[in-house]
């Protein structure tokens, strides 16, 4: 055997290569590698105990790629014999025939009794009732039949199907075992030969999957069949596609939760009130500058101040923005929208930026971190109203608060990859001018850092921007409400206009802030 397949094996051969990997049946193997790797087109290569053993095969030799595929391709095969063999497949529409027929029978009653009452009019439309529903049961039934002759198909398929995933396995299974020894030779620390381990590890996933599965999608109510053997112990309430568990457990936790809750409410109720009154407070101070000073007025400072700070081009969007708003008669709520994604985006910088900094620089802190940014960004919307109700009750202050706690997490996970991504070098070069420790994060990290972090400011006002429909439910006004009573009442065309206002609001802060930063960038 020649050692000019492109694989350069060193000073070993390509044979005692393959025989070191495969360590049983190694003439077989060391033939079969070298016919792949020398083929320039369509490779055929045929493995009997792959096509004969499928996913255990794989298993065993530690394919787990070549065992889930034809572990999942051999069950679709053999849930079609099982349905051929022993499942009733007209079961559903023969139920369905028995439920019709027993109201047939009603109805004629409701005739008879009708009749007897000298209700003609009743007696008719009761039997023109059950005369349609007749129909509808004769029509299920022939379906029922249908299905019930299909089951000779319906095996013939399977069984069809299990040949062909069988051929399948035997001509792919050497292709795939080659790309593990090549993958071996890269990593020695992958599993070499045949494991007796994966192998019964391999076997337990077959048990545990293959028989349950079956069981479900070829016998007919396969809920009733298990409560008769297990004696009644289910009772037929606990369908087998739910976990056996006594459901009493929920409704415990659930009262431990209240509980808790409650327990909370009443003993933190003071500290609740005050991050009540104190985002209230904000909230009431931006709400007098934005509202109750005439709307020509703060149309201007904000145009100004866009141009002073963003430039030319986010002053005539902000100005063309806020135009749209007071058109449309939007500019009162819209200044509420301001004031919550402000106050929510706004405190959510305050205290984001100073823990991503803490973050990036203490890895210890921001790995106990993760988990609770992971569940603040992975627990949906909608939950985070639960526990803000309860402590906070409802309005738009418990409406910032649920902002805070869904929009933060982007701006600190940013804030700490900007900190982390500064250069060692940079850092120890500043420090050697004589850099203390603030000068250096004023001076050097946080504007090298800066782009992160603005990255980061911006996905939490987009995520502000997303909360103020959902902090609608719990009574937050502005535009958010006027998107909730546009779904009520599919008001489309309020709904289009009501969410463009919201883009408009987000879209001006963002550019202003975003603008602010590169026009500084720029004339740094």
């Amino acid at each position: 055997m020649s050692a000019d397949t492109g694989l350069e094996p060193g000073p070993k051969s390509l044979d005692s290569s393959v025989a070191e990997f495969v360590k049983d049946n190694e003439a077989y193997y060391c033939a079969q590698f070298a016919n792949i790797q020398g083929a320039t087109g369509l490779v055929v290569s045929w493995n009997t105990m792959a096509a004969l053993f499928g996913p255990l095969w794989g298993a065993a030799r530690g394919l787990w790629g070549f065992f889930w595929t034809f572990l999942i391709i051999e069950l679709f095969a053999l849930v079609q014999i099982g349905r051929g063999l022993w499942g009733d497949l007209g079961a559903d529409q023969i139920a369905r025939y028995e439920r019709l027929l027993g109201n047939v029978a009603k109805r004629e009653e409701q005739a008879r009794v009708a009749l007897a009452n000298g209700d003609q009019a009743a007696a008719d439309s009761a039997l023109k009732i059950a005369e349609n529903l007749q129909r509808v049961a004769a029509a299920a039934k022939e379906k029922a039949e249908a299905a019930a002759g299909e089951a000779t198909e319906v095996f013939l398929l399977g069984l069809a199907l299990i040949i062909a995933v069988k051929i399948l396995a035997g001509l792919y299974a050497n292709i795939a075992y080659e790309k593990q020894y090549l993958r071996w030779r890269e990593l020695p620390a992958l599993q070499a030969g045949i494991s007796r381990g994966s192998a019964a590890f391999g076997g337990l996933l077959l048990i545990a999957i293959w028989p349950l599965t079956l069981f479900r999608f070829t016998v007919a109510d396969p809920d009733k069949v298990l409560s008769g053997a297990t004696g009644g112990f289910l009772g037929g309430k606990i369908p087998i596609t739910d976990f056996p568990v006594n459901r009493e457990y929920f409704a415990g936790w659930a009262k431990q939760g209240d509980a808790a809750f409650d327990w909370l409410a009443k003993n933190f109720g003071d500290v609740f009130d005050g991050v009540t009154a104190g985002i209230r407070a904000i909230l009431d101070g931006l709400e007098i500058v934005l509202i109750q000073t005439p709307w020509p007025v703060v149309m201007v400072v904000i145009a100004v101040m866009a141009f002073r700070l963003a430039g030319v081009r986010v002053a005539i969007f902000t100005t063309a923005a806020m135009a749209y708003l007071a058109m449309m008669g939007l500019w009162k709520i819209s200044m509420i929208t301001v004031a919550l994604i402000g106050a929510g985006a706004a405190l959510c910088v305050i205290i984001g930026i100073p823990l991503g900094i803490w973050f990036g620089k203490s890895k210890r802190a921001y790995a106990l971190a993760e988990p609770v940014l992971d569940f603040m960004q992975t627990m949906p919307a909608f939950v985070y109203l639960i526990p803000i109700i309860a402590f906070f009750g409802t309005g738009k202050p418990p409406g910032v608060l649920a902002t805070i706690i869904f929009a933060m997490p982007p701006v600190i996970r940013l804030t700490a990859l900007g900190m982390r991504g500064v250069p060692e070098t940079t850092k120890e070069a500043a420090v050697a001018f004589g850099c203390s420790k603030w000068q250096l994060l004023v001076n050097v990290e946080l504007p090298l850092a800066m782009p992160s972090i603005m990255t980061g400011i911006n996905q939490t006002i987009l995520m502000s921007l997303s909360m103020v429909v959902i902090a609608s439910l719990i009574g937050a006004e502005g535009l958010g409400a006027l998107i909730l009573e546009a779904l009520q009442y599919a008001a489309k065309g309020q709904g289009l206009l009501g969410g463009l206002a919201i883009l408009f609001c987000a879209m001006v802060i963002d550019r202003i802030a975003q603008g602010m930063y590169r026009k500084q960038v720029g004339n740094g």
